[in-house]
């Protein structure tokens, strides 16, 4: 639709998402540079926040995408949303200008921050991500730049559980080199208590290759104890 809002498109946790880019057009700004990735190598390295959009901008072109036949507005794009540190009063303009829920996916890095909290806690569904079970594969799978470590991101998101009251997803993007913590990651999925867990690997091209659905209907397996689990070929959409 343009730079700032695009879509809507189609998505397997999602339904038909219209996309919501707080970095556009800059080029991918994360803090993480996930070797799954399908916007490919990380342009731009960043593990502070700043304002990359302004709130007049995204006004402005959220116009032109009133009446979008969308399920979600999702804050996703060509960076980790909670980098831009007007987050918060955008969530709330989008909700208030397109009158759809909205959605932030997030790499969770920055989960122990409480402002980050508290401005993802305006959204009505957040997605945050885990791949691993340990600081080697986290630093193997997401390759983070200078930040949190992977215990204390994941204390910030018992944090966060405890403190939202929106609709909680766990996403895990399984590949060949996280396959192995499957059971390790179910056990740390039922501590963090969500309600939706997600089973991924990467089907649009990237850098590595999609597990097949027989290893991940194993993966599934272990997650068995979970109130909800689903997985991207259970779905048949990828995204």
């Amino acid at each position: 639709m343009n730079s700032i809002v695009y879509g809507p498109v189609s998505s397997w946790r999602l339904g038909r998402s219209l996309g919501i880019d707080l970095f556009s057009p800059r080029g991918k700004t994360c803090s993480f540079d996930c070797t799954y990735c399908e916007w490919g190598a990380t342009v731009h390295p960043l593990t502070e926040r700043k304002e990359f959009v302004t709130l007049a901008e995204l006004k402005k072109e959220l116009e032109t995408a009133k009446g979008a036949p969308a399920d979600y507005a999702t804050f996703a794009g060509g960076g980790e949303p909670t980098l831009a540190s007007n987050l918060g009063q955008a969530i709330e303009i989008v909700r208030s200008t397109l009158k759809l829920p909205v959605a932030v996916i997030t790499n969770s890095s920055l989960m122990p921050r409480e402002d980050v909290r508290r401005e993802l806690a305006r959204a009505d569904l957040v997605m945050v991500k885990l791949d691993a079970s340990n600081e080697e594969i986290f630093n193997a799978v997401n390759r983070p730049f200078k930040g949190y470590t992977l215990a204390e991101i994941i204390q910030g998101i018992k944090r966060f559980r405890e403190e939202y009251k929106g609709k909680l997803a766990l996403q895990m993007m399984f590949v060949e080199a996280n396959k192995g913590c499957a059971e390790e990651m179910a056990k740390i999925a039922g501590e963090l208590s969500p309600d939706e867990v997600q089973i991924n690997t990467p089907l649009r091209p990237c850098a590595v290759k999609p597990l097949s659905p027989q290893e991940i209907a194993a993966i599934r397996d272990k997650f068995s104890g979970l109130k909800k689990v689903v997985t991207v070929y259970e779905a048949g959409k990828p995204t």
